[in-house]
């Protein structure tokens, strides 16, 4: 324990007095989450809107004017042809064409019930999808208001009465979606990057060899690398919660406790991992280029961007050996939806398997050397 003092202590002095380090433990990973909260998000935020009003009445201008004020859609034209808003739709001078049919106040009035149409540009399906959603949510509501249903239909499919309620998440606020997957992001590039560095750099150096013929142990020396870079990467954590928190009001609902619990089993994988990325490469720069593609591989298939489900049946089964999935699928349960250890035993067992397999291959990898 004596040694391991010692080597902790020469390992936060050697961080401390490295600029470049610090910089990238400190300032780089605030400086991505902020940006990345920002531009990592699928949310539609001005939709150009096209409305073809062939009844020109109360009703159908007010639903105009409800979807522009719900301040998703801006207005790019409005006129009754629908061929002119079909080729606004194709020279992209619009994304969304809302065409209320004659008689819709009549219909409204008489029968409590109407039908609107939405022609959508679906070159990107997700957005598309999302200004769809958008708009059924306004239209939904302002039939509410006039106490009678609107229908909306595609030209070829079939008629739909949409109920809908959001829970968890009501406002679809994508930045507390993305956010918490965000903060694994960091967490994985603190813990498994500079792991891999840090020891590359012994080996750089010489230092790797001279601390092989002292008396000093495998075990106090692995322990002494790993344990400064999971303290590092546990106050970057608690960082990112602040900026999460004070900056883009993503909710906290369940346990921190939780989260730091679940944020330590996950770090013993993300640094075994960066262990034995260090036993396979002799530079740093190696390093890099090894972590950055295991890393980029890891995020594709982990679910912050696209749903798991989505994927082929073989790359979910892939997925789940992907702690980065298992600990982004915790981190919003916990955040959004108040989840308890019991609800993610689960995705925590997986972290705390992956994490005892990867730590003893890379401490028996590093043994061999």
């Amino acid at each position: 324990m004596r040694a391991l003092r010692f080597l902790l202590v020469k390992e936060f002095l050697q961080i401390a007095r490295d600029k470049v380090m610090l910089r990238m433990t400190i300032i780089a990973p605030i400086l991505q989450l902020l940006l990345l909260s920002n531009a990592a998000t699928f949310e539609v935020k001005s939709a150009r809107l096209y409305v073809v009003d062939r009844d020109h009445t109360t009703i159908s201008r007010g639903l105009s004017q409800r979807l522009q004020a719900a301040g998703r859609f801006v207005l790019a034209d409005a006129s009754p042809s629908a061929a002119l808003a079909e080729e606004a739709l194709l020279s992209r001078r619009a994304s969304l064409i809302v065409n209320i049919p004659p008689d819709f106040e009549r219909d409204i009035v008489r029968d409590h019930a109407a039908r609107v149409q939405l022609v959508l540009n679906a070159e990107d399906g997700a957005t598309a999808g999302v200004t769809e959603g958008y708009a059924m949510q306004i239209i939904t509501r302002y039939a509410g208001e006039l106490g009678a249903t609107i229908h909306a239909s595609s030209p070829t499919g079939p008629v739909l009465d949409v109920r809908s309620r959001n829970w968890y998440n009501a406002d679809l606020r994508y930045r507390d979606y993305m956010v918490p997957g965000i903060l694994v992001q960091l967490v994985t590039v603190v813990g498994t990057l500079l792991c891999a560095m840090n020891i590359v750099r012994e080996k750089e150096v010489g230092t790797l060899d001279q601390l092989t013929i002292t008396p000093l142990s495998r075990s106090a020396f692995i322990a002494a690398k790993l344990i400064p870079l999971w303290v590092i990467a546990l106050f970057e954590l608690t960082i990112g919660l602040l900026v999460a928190r004070l900056v883009f009001g993503v909710p906290m609902r369940g346990s921190l406790v939780l989260v730091f619990f679940a944020a330590s089993v996950y770090l013993v994988a993300a640094l075994g991992l960066g262990l034995w990325i260090s036993t396979l490469v002799s530079t740093q720069q190696q390093a890099m280029f090894v972590t950055f593609f295991i890393i980029m591989v890891y995020l594709l298939m982990s679910g912050l961007f696209t749903p798991v489900r989505s994927m082929p049946d073989w790359a979910q089964w892939l997925a789940e050996i992907n702690p980065v999935k298992h600990f982004i699928g915790i981190m919003r349960a916990v955040m959004l939806k108040g989840a308890t250890i019991v609800e993610v035993m689960k995705p925590l067992l997986a972290l705390a398997a992956f994490g005892t397999v990867v730590l003893s291959l890379a401490v028996r990898q590093h043994g061999r050397q």
